[in-house]
């Protein structure tokens, strides 16, 4: 590639560095101050996108005002928009543990999507080019775009003004204050609801002033929310959460990277070409995940500092009252009843495969996020891991499916033996942004890999044996899956292995001062979570008999972090119950609007305000005494 080209690579990479920068910035402004993990954080952008389209087109009359003014007022609308939420939902939550928040705010990408959705419509909407910049001029004697050249300065003169902001205002020093210690602003009489909701305000405009921006390059569309939302965690996560020059830093480098990828064209691995720009489809995650490695809190974050206060005293596992045993009887033989309906209500049958399939997927990431105490946003890929493994062993090794079913969970614990050395390293955010970078990884090899996996159109032909292609068989093979795997999870709850995890996440350093391997432990439950899912992922290759790189994508990650919070991280049944309502809601729902994503949302946000601790969770408290002897603050405990 030309010298020229090289140049215009740079140039088109710092111009897009500007706008991933505007929406990194405002997220990790609300992180900093809020400790808010702002999902919807990407709906705003699209919704500043939206309205920016139909403002500038409204304002066409006026000239080339009208164009900016259109995208000015746009992003001012969505952040007044943004205050709205926050004051009346988030506000709500600040006290939530911060995978409640998560879905809280999942729940509201749902709700404004569909809004969107009926306001402007599912076809893509084009706006107006930006006036007196359609042109392009001269660089390195090559035509590069106007906007783009404006582009590139409205990342610098963004961190100039913030920077200014946070450092010469009295709002900027407690905005800064409640980042090291926001506890220790609200003991000086801070007014921290009307802090919060400002920096709410901001970080909004921010974004949708971003997607505002992007309106000559690209067309508004409903895609954008979740698309633009794992790269701009990353760039936060590798610049470090709260950091601002860490986040235009880190964009910068994400762009120069893919920018390199696509100029440097191909390299011999192996004797064979292999095009550098098929990684700019994960190029982001593999930046994420080598810095995290290295440097676990990000390019200019701060290591984490230890929580104040005290987690409450759980109580000690116990086996179930004999009524509740008696129930779970109860419960199976309904369960096993269902295999009867196929004559008179064959969709139920289908239905209830999908539900102990989500049953089993959950109550893998349960494991982790409960008794472990990690929080994987790439579960996923252990799941997508088990339905290739089940797909290839059928299709390219020509096992049977009896073979298939027992070998795919193995490629599935391979995955999380490996990942889960690296995991285990970390805590928090940044563990769960580093599960998302590998989770990325596989997604992008499997996406591209068509030679293998079949790339986006995927692999087909996955059926079961004949002797369970009859739906109530193979629904019987599916119950008995379902069941072992729950049972042999709840099994190592309860067992020596199961208690070990629990100290090793309540108080990791007096679990090592008792002689606990508390990375070994934790390294352990990544291999047992991720062959369970894997085994989950299998089940479901040879229900649908067809699988796809959806089957592991961000998506359905996010759809096991709701199954978990629905049912409640804090009950051993809390992922049965929340796979199940998640997966009967969105089948039912689905089947009666178009709108069903913003209904979903709806009853996810009343389960949330309801049931802080989820469905299960609610159901113990309210019917199971708790006699716990202490009222200090809720931790995380698990029941």
């Amino acid at each position: 590639m030309s010298f020229s080209a090289v140049v215009l690579q740079i140039l088109t990479g710092l111009a897009s560095a500007s706008a991933l920068f505007l929406v990194a910035s405002g997220l990790s402004l609300i992180f900093g101050v809020t400790r808010v993990v702002n999902f919807a954080h990407g709906s705003f952008f699209m919704l500043g996108l939206y309205a920016a389209v139909s403002l500038s087109q409204a304002f066409a009359g006026i000239g080339p005002l009208g164009w900016w003014g259109g995208v000015l007022l746009a992003a001012l609308l969505v952040a007044a928009l943004g205050a709205v939420i926050e004051m009346l939902l988030l506000r709500r939550l600040y006290a939530a543990p911060e995978l409640y928040q998560l879905l809280a705010t999942f729940a509201l990408v749902l709700v404004i999507r569909d809004a969107a959705l009926w306001i402007w419509g599912s076809e893509d909407l084009l706006g107006p080019k930006a006036p007196g910049m359609t042109g392009a001029v001269e660089v390195a004697g090559k035509l590069f775009p106007s906007y783009d050249v404006f582009s590139i300065f409205v990342g610098p003169l963004v961190l100039g003004a913030l920077w200014l902001l946070l450092t010469r205002t009295r709002w900027g020093l407690l905005v800064r204050a409640a980042t090291q210690d926001r506890e220790m602003v609200g003991a000086l009489g801070v007014n921290q609801r009307w802090l919060f909701t400002s920096v709410f305000a901001l970080g909004t405009f921010l974004a949708a002033l971003g997607g505002a921006l992007q309106m000559p390059h690209e067309p508004a569309n409903l895609n954008l929310d979740l698309a633009l939302i794992g790269e701009a965690f990353v760039v936060v996560v590798v610049g470090g959460m709260g950091s601002i020059p860490g986040a235009f830093v880190a964009a910068v480098l994400i762009a120069m990277v893919k920018a390199f990828c696509i100029a440097a064209g191909s390299i011999d691995v192996f004797g064979a070409p292999f095009p550098l720009s098929k990684l700019t489809l994960v190029a982001e995650f593999l930046v994420m995940a080598v810095v995290l490695v290295w440097r676990p809190w990000g390019l200019f974050g701060k290591p984490q500092g230890a929580v104040r206060g005290q987690a409450a005293l759980e109580q000690p596992l116990r086996p179930l009252p004999a009524i509740w045993r008696r129930a779970g009887w109860v419960a199976l033989a309904a369960l096993l009843l269902v295999a009867f309906l196929n004559g008179p209500a064959p969709y139920a049958v289908v239905l209830m495969i999908d539900v102990l399939i989500a049953v089993l997927f959950a109550a893998s990431l349960h494991f982790l996020m409960g008794p472990a105490g990690m929080h994987s946003f790439g579960h996923a890929a252990y799941f997508g891991l088990g339905a290739y493994g089940a797909a290839l062993c059928v299709k390219a090794l020509g096992l049977p499916m009896e073979a298939s079913l027992l070998l795919a969970p193995l490629l599935a614990a391979l995955g999380a033996f490996v990942f889960g050395w690296f995991c285990v390293r970390l805590s928090g955010v940044y563990l769960a942004m580093l599960t998302l970078a590998f989770a990325q990884i596989v997604w992008s090899v499997v996406f591209q890999w068509d030679a293998l996996t079949g790339g986006s159109n995927g692999l087909v032909g996955i059926w079961p044996a004949e002797w369970l292609a009859p739906k109530p068989a193979y629904y019987l093979l599916v119950l008995a899956c379902t069941v072992a795997g729950c049972g042999l999870l709840v099994r190592m709850l309860h067992a020596p292995f199961g208690l070990a995890l629990r100290a090793c996440r309540d108080s990791p350093v007096r679990a090592a001062a008792i002689g606990l391997a508390v990375p070994r432990l934790q390294w352990a439950a990544f291999v047992v979570a991720g062959t369970v899912a894997g085994l989950a992922g299998s089940l479901f290759a040879f229900a649908k008999g067809t699988i796809s790189p959806e089957t592991l994508g961000v998506a359905k990650s996010v759809d096991g972090l709701v199954m978990v919070l629905l049912g409640g991280v804090q009950a051993v049944s809390g992922p049965w119950v929340g796979g199940a309502l998640f997966t009967w809601l969105q089948d039912t729902v689905a089947r009666q609007t178009d709108y069903w994503r913003a209904l979903l949302g709806i009853v996810m946000l009343a389960l949330v305000l309801v049931f802080p601790l989820g469905v299960a969770g609610g159901l113990k408290r309210l019917f199971i005494r708790d006699t716990t002897p202490s009222p200090r603050p809720a931790g995380r405990g698990l029941g």
